[in-house]
């Protein structure tokens, strides 16, 4: 043991010292010479991994089909190094020069932020986006703010998500750019919708739709229906979240667009769970998971399977719906999902809990409260606090659950969920008429 720690100390203060003068040698180099050096590690990098990769296709707001290159992988040294390079003290506008460099920053920008986006790296996805909307301007700029804003909201970042489309929205309607404006509000109502802001949600999809009608883009109007249908479907309106998703189903189809089909087909189903017609959900989400497996949208694999699983457990087929919550899991972790993952622990308690596992309940509970905390997400984090205050209420622990009760039904109210914390009133009330015991919202710990 001693002498493996003093092999690993000796090692540490080695590379510690090393760093320290490889750092004091780079800082002697004039800036002119530093700059000339990494204009060569640019050449000689892009050269090995098979010369200049081609510029990214897009129309706007959407990416074309990527065609992947050699330097991907190394895609955001190589901007590093195109940065750098522009110190140069003699610029000449020619591909090596400070103009050149510029050019191939900014490729390499969005070639790295496009790439960590197929790898699920989020977070690095939406730095990347940032350090190429500080490069551009325009309409550019606001794509570029408006890819980071979903990186982060995909990769669990609801707050910095939040800011970045406000940002994009501001310069969306100074240029005049209604479709970057329709785009910017339906992701934000997103945001509304998941932060149990409800009327700012439905205000802001409105007002999306109408955008992006007035901008022809009906790709996009075909998204903001389906999220105007899971508000309204979040909110009871269930007939309505059905009609409207079919609106958006037929948008899709009529523009051939199968990845934006197998979602809207996703979400028609869970309406179809609500309404107590499991044959016909599970029909249509087996349908939806053909189509993300069609295209390889594996992000939406993962959201599909977890919602098949909530259906199946609905219906009463707990064995089906566990083995697909753990490979909802499994896929949804591989793809960053910080958010459908988090849901899915919480719908998994519950199954353990009606099942008598109570220790996997509890800490799968807890696991899922974690992450609704961590993504703001207060809908969930209210419904899994009070469903875990009816397991410790089961289990006798009646203190704990009081506290639970309480922080949960305050989370619901904040996000406007009346109609599950009245549904997990009635579920409370009747376990506790059952147990002899008063009502958690009314005793005292």
């Amino acid at each position: 043991m001693h002498e493996d720690a003093s092999v690993s100390t000796a090692e540490s203060a080695y590379l510690f010292r090393h760093a320290l003068l490889r750092d004091a040698a780079y800082q002697l180099q004039l800036p002119g010479d530093r700059a000339r050096l990494h204009a060569l590690a640019f050449a000689v990098i892009e050269a090995l991994a098979g010369g200049r990769a081609p510029e990214p296709v897009h129309d706007g707001i959407y990416d074309g089909p990527f065609e992947a290159h050699g330097t991907d992988p190394v895609a955001h040294e190589l901007a590093g190094h195109a940065c750098l390079a522009q110190e140069r003290e003699d610029p000449t506008g020619t591909e090596h020069g400070e103009s050149g460099m510029l050019d191939a920053q900014k490729l390499y920008l969005r070639r790295a932020a496009a790439n960590f986006e197929r790898l699920y790296r989020f977070e690095e996805s939406c730095s990347a986006w940032l350090q190429h909307s500080k490069l551009v301007a325009g309409r550019e700029k606001g794509r570029s703010l408006h890819k980071a804003a979903i990186a982060a909201h995909t990769g669990g970042r609801s707050g910095k998500a939040e800011a970045l489309l406000l940002q994009t929205l501001d310069l969306a309607r100074s240029l005049g750019d209604r479709r970057l404006e329709g785009a910017a509000l339906g992701n934000l109502a997103i945001l509304f919708l998941r932060t149990g802001r409800l009327k700012q949600a439905e205000a802001a999809q409105e007002a999306a739709l109408s955008a992006l009608r007035e901008a022809g883009d009906r790709r996009t109007e075909g998204g903001v229906l389906v999220n105007l249908a899971n508000l309204y479907r979040n909110t009871g309106r269930l007939e309505l979240a059905e009609t409207t998703h079919r609106r958006a189903l037929a948008i899709h189809r009529e523009a051939g667009n199968r990845r934006e089909e197998g979602v809207a087909l996703s979400n028609l189903a869970n309406v179809y769970t609500n309404t107590g017609r499991f044959e016909l959900a599970e029909k249509t989400h087996a349908e939806a998971l053909a189509i993300h497996r069609e295209v390889g949208n594996r992000p939406a694999m993962g959201i599909a399977l977890s919602n098949l699983a909530d259906a199946h457990q609905q219906s009463g087929q707990d064995e089906l719906a566990e083995r697909e919550y753990e490979l909802a899991l499994a896929i949804l972790r591989e793809t960053g999902n910080r958010r459908v993952e988090g849901n899915t622990l919480g719908n998994l308690a519950n199954l353990y809990r009606h099942t008598g596992r109570s220790g996997l309940a509890e800490r799968s509970y807890n696991q899922a409260i974690a992450i609704h905390r961590e993504t703001m997400n207060r809908s969930f984090e209210g419904a899994h606090l009070c469903e875990l205050a009816l397991l410790q209420m089961n289990l006798g622990r009646r203190e704990e659950a009081c506290h639970a009760w309480r922080a949960g039904a305050a989370c619901l109210r904040e996000a406007c969920d009346n109609r599950e914390l009245e549904n997990l009133t009635a579920v409370m009330r009747e376990s506790c008429l059952k147990a002899g015991v008063p009502p958690l919202d009314e005793a005292r710990p």
